[in-house]
């Protein structure tokens, strides 16, 4: 998939990733792109239409549906990262609700038209998917259910042309982690790497310099092997 003349929907697209994924959108020629937030931003490219989307509000969800006229990308960027021990499971239930359930509603209402398209679903993950943070286990838990949602998807929908796409970055300097004295990726080289990978239809894109170190050893790993095999036994299922 090339992301030229393709209506391309975003949400947490107010900063950081998703508004440079916006960016990067129309740098490559969509000719349509849905920049959805809570608290959306205007843009002064005629080609962006603001959307008001709080992925936890299924109101909200069914307005922004109306509103988009046809879809080829959806990319679920929004995500809460929130400091905890485990100990409040009100802010294990927040994260499930954005990071999880919030992309499950959001993919859920747009799938009919990214079917029609044979269009692409591109959930922005996480590292701590794979292994988790201890400064923020919740984080770490919503991203690895959100993970664990996508292979699936992408088995169950492969039969009707849609693909489905996980974005497993490393640390990036958005105001989510801006604090930590970690070696980060700009949000503009983590729009570029997703897009990257999304034109060359890579399953698992490692979209920038920490997470792609481990690109390659991921894809030829036995938990790899082992979604392969599981994604297999779709087409064994009695009809």
């Amino acid at each position: 998939m090339t992301i030229t003349d393709k209506a391309v929907l975003v949400t947490g697209a107010n900063r950081g990733i998703g508004r440079a994924l916006v960016d990067e959108a129309l740098s490559r020629g969509a000719k349509q792109v849905y920049a959805a937030a809570r608290q959306p931003v205007a843009h002064d490219d005629r080609r962006v239409t603001a959307l008001t989307l709080d992925v936890t509000d299924a109101s909200q969800i069914e307005a922004a549906v109306k509103q988009v006229e046809s879809l080829d990308v959806l990319i679920n960027n929004a995500g809460v990262f929130v400091f905890d021990d485990l100990s409040d499971r009100v802010a294990l239930e927040k994260h499930l609700a954005v990071n999880l359930f919030g992309t499950y509603h959001v993919t859920q209402a747009f799938l009919p038209m990214l079917t029609r398209s044979r269009g692409a679903i591109v959930n922005n993950v996480s590292l701590a998917a794979l292994a988790p943070i201890p400064l923020t286990p919740a984080y770490s838990i919503s991203k690895a259910a959100a993970f664990n949602m996508t292979q699936s998807l992408r088995a169950l929908l492969a039969a009707l042309g849609v693909r489905v796409h996980a974005v497993l970055t490393g640390p990036v300097d958005t105001d989510m982690v801006r604090d930590l004295d970690i070696p980060k990726a700009s949000p503009e080289s983590v729009a570029r790497g997703i897009f990257d990978g999304v034109e060359k239809g890579e399953e698992d894109i490692f979209p920038d310099a920490m997470s792609a170190s481990l690109a390659e050893s991921w894809n030829i790993g036995a938990a790899k092997v082992l979604e392969r095999q599981n994604a297999a036994l779709i087409a064994q299922e009695p009809r």
